[in-house]
């Protein structure tokens, strides 16, 4: 059992975890701070307590918005040299990556597929599928098509 399992109050960590992720700051990073527990205690807590695994949820997406306004300012006080320049390029496309992984919804690349209606809840929905003999059918008509044309 890790040191912090035991421990009945919480509410100091949580808070100091909480405040770290809301800044922007990774979990694992939080935890690696002297006193702090594991990261795996953490995740345990979160399991064991909704309370508390609402607000690392909220920190964390507090934290995506610190993030993605630290980008900004990566992008507006780099200095005019090659070198830096491309290390700035290099943090935000990668913080970017992270966001859009971390928070699609809000940061990634928006892909609606719907017909009508609200995207979250389409008016139509599509299933994909191929029964064998559909499958089978097209499969020949493939083979079968002169080569070139």
């Amino acid at each position: 059992m890790a040191k912090h399992d035991a421990i009945t109050d919480r509410e100091p960590f949580v808070e100091r975890i909480v405040d770290g992720l809301s800044g922007g700051t990774p979990l694992r990073v939080i935890c690696r701070e002297e006193g702090m527990p594991a990261w795996r205690t953490v995740y345990n807590w979160m399991e064991a307590d909704e309370e508390i695994a609402a607000r690392i949820a909220r920190a964390r997406e507090r934290g995506f918005d610190a993030i993605a306004e630290e980008t900004l300012d990566l992008a507006d006080e780099v200095p005019r040299q090659s070198e830096a320049i491309q290390k700035a390029k290099l943090q935000i496309d990668t913080r970017l990556k992270l966001l859009a992984k971390w928070s699609p919804k809000r940061y990634g690349d928006k892909q609606t597929h719907s017909i009508g209606g609200d995207p979250d809840a389409p008016a139509v929905q599509v299933e994909h599928g191929v029964d064998a003999e559909t499958l089978a059918a097209l499969s020949k008509a493939i083979l079968d098509k002169p080569q070139g044309k």
